[in-house]
């Protein structure tokens, strides 16, 4: 089913790859609490598995890059990992974190199951060559500089250390000041990393800086996205849920509401399963 040259991921008892269904990484943006994470993952695992859908949990034990010093980053990495590590085991569940330096890939690897690097650090060698050399799979977020054809230098970088099972996730392009834009394009130029390719929809809508000490964003636009991206043809989609986005304490304006996520789902599944003639 899978493109000649594209790599296909087996390690978490579900394949992730082009012709394969849809995956899907949900979860808030950064661990505000145990009871956040947990409420999230139940909910997401029963719609998901309603849906037959393959899902991964994620959130962010620490966001290195706020728009503001006073910004919420996390609850710190000792007590994030405890949180992931009981979200796993509990929902079982994959789950899925950002690194953000080098030092931290020992000891997170342990926790989860993907290791995430963000966008602004996607062509930062070093820290891609360890998280190759963990031996977890590794999720790429382009970044918002970066033309999709130069996500094939960085996913050589991981693919150096012997690793291949990388994946390559497209979240928007700088349009101007405060503003992100997707070339829907670029999702299958990606495919030429010979790796899964994944849309992150939710910080697509993002805002940057939009509200002056903080990240805007209109999650309204995140299900049409989604649907375009499932058209083109993608292996995993990216959303951020909040069960009360307008409440939470990192992203809350692009995040989708768990209330939304069913509803939002089944049309892009749909689009999937079709193109992919499933």
């Amino acid at each position: 089913m899978a493109e000649a040259n594209q790599h296909l991921i087996e390690k978490l008892g579900f394949p992730i790859g082009w012709g394969y269904p849809l995956v899907l990484i949900a979860g808030p943006c950064v661990i505000e609490s145990r009871a956040v994470c947990h409420e999230v993952a139940g909910s997401m695992k029963k719609i998901t598995d309603q849906l037959g859908v393959p899902y991964i949990f994620k959130a962010s034990f620490d966001k290195a890059n706020r728009t503001s010093v006073k910004g919420f980053r996390g609850i710190g990495m000792d007590t994030g990992l405890e949180i992931l590590a009981t979200v796993r085991k509990e929902f079982e569940v994959p789950v899925l974190t950002d690194v953000h330096e080098v030092g931290q890939i020992e000891k997170v690897k342990d926790a989860v199951d993907i290791l995430q690097v963000p966008a602004f650090l996607c062509r930062q060698t070093d820290l891609l060559l360890a998280c190759g050399k963990s031996g977890k799979i590794v999720n790429v977020k382009k970044g918002q500089f970066l033309a999709p054809w130069d996500m094939v230098r960085v996913a050589e970088k991981i693919k150096s250390t012997g690793n291949r099972d990388v994946i390559v996730t497209e979240r928007g392009t700088s349009f101007g000041y405060n503003r992100l834009i997707v070339d829907m394009r670029g999702l299958e130029i990606m495919r030429e990393t010979g790796c899964p390719v994944c849309f992150d929809a939710t910080h697509s809508v993002q805002e940057p800086g939009g509200l002056g000490n903080a990240s805007g964003g209109d999650r309204r636009s995140v299900p049409g996205l989604s649907r375009a991206a499932a058209a083109v043809g993608i292996s995993a989609l990216f959303w951020e849920v909040h069960p009360r986005p307008d409440q939470a304490m990192s992203d809350g304006p692009n995040m989708l509401p768990l209330s939304e996520i069913e509803r939002a789902l089944k049309p892009v599944l749909a689009i999937d399963r079709t193109v992919k003639g499933l």
